[in-house]
């Protein structure tokens, strides 16, 4: 019994290592988001930080218009980011179902 409760420590102790991994290399990838076909881009990093917004400048004279592009691009990265962040977490912990409301990395 002792064994068994000792290899489960090891093996959570393994995985949370795991874990701070993936968190690392997920705050290090950047993401380009688009919109309208390309005319506007948002690069983001990992942990949702933007690090460059490109608008084609023949957008600029409807502000409108050009305000809901930069939303839908940022909103593109951020979805990209969620998905690239959820596929890396689940080879962690693979494929362990997190508990709904948790979200990952912390």
């Amino acid at each position: 019994m002792r064994g068994n409760i000792a290899q489960m420590m090891q093996q959570a102790q393994r995985m949370q290592e795991n874990l701070q991994k993936a968190q690392e290399e997920i705050a290090k990838i950047e993401v380009t988001g688009t919109a309208g076909g390309g005319m506007v881009t948002v690069t983001l990093t990992g942990r949702k930080e933007c690090r460059k917004v490109r608008i084609d400048p023949s957008v600029l004279s409807d502000q409108e218009m050009v305000e809901d592009l930069i939303a839908a691009a940022f909103n593109d990265a951020s979805n990209k980011i969620d998905a690239e962040s959820q596929a890396k977490m689940s080879a962690v912990t693979a494929g362990m179902p997190i508990p709904p409301g948790m979200k990952l990395p912390f």
